[in-house]
């Protein structure tokens, strides 16, 4: 466990990450360390969740909470006079589906991310999120930090 790794609320995840108000999806960051991060949502079970489509929210969508876990994390490792960093994530690998929907989930959903390996600008996490003990989904994504944008053309 980190130093400063205290629970961090929803006020400080959403002046961290780049997502506000409803898409801003977690409420709590529980535990964390240089290597790995772990994460309390609820809003899986909102009707205002702008993931729902059709009234439900399809399980992929566990990869947006994993990936703003992944941008906490980023933001707690930071230095606090440092620049804030972008990232983009550049891609999702052994998705592992083990439910249809989220949002028919009652439990808070706890989201873990594990730093496997990285460089200054690329970095692969290990996800999983998963709720009351039950494993709801997992994979591996690779995020990219501070990507120049490209001219328009």
């Amino acid at each position: 466990m980190h130093p400063d790794a205290a629970p961090l609320g929803r006020a400080w995840i959403a002046a961290h990450i780049p997502h506000q108000g409803n898409m801003c999806l977690l409420d709590a960051v529980l535990d964390w360390s240089p290597e790995f991060i772990r994460c309390e949502a609820s809003s899986h079970t909102h009707p205002e969740n702008p993931l729902r489509a059709h009234g439900r929210l399809a399980a992929v969508c566990g990869i947006e909470y994993a990936a703003q876990a992944m941008a906490a994390h980023g933001a707690a490792l930071q230095q606090p006079a440092q620049r804030p960093r972008v990232g983009y994530l550049a891609s999702v690998r052994k998705l592992d589906l083990r439910v249809a929907r989220l949002d028919d989930i009652a439990a808070p959903l706890l989201v873990e991310a594990h730093r496997i390996s990285g460089s200054e600008n690329n970095i692969l996490y290990a996800f999983e999120v998963s709720a009351a003990g039950q494993l709801l989904l997992a994979g591996r994504a690779a995020v990219i930090l501070d990507v120049p944008l490209s001219p328009a053309a």
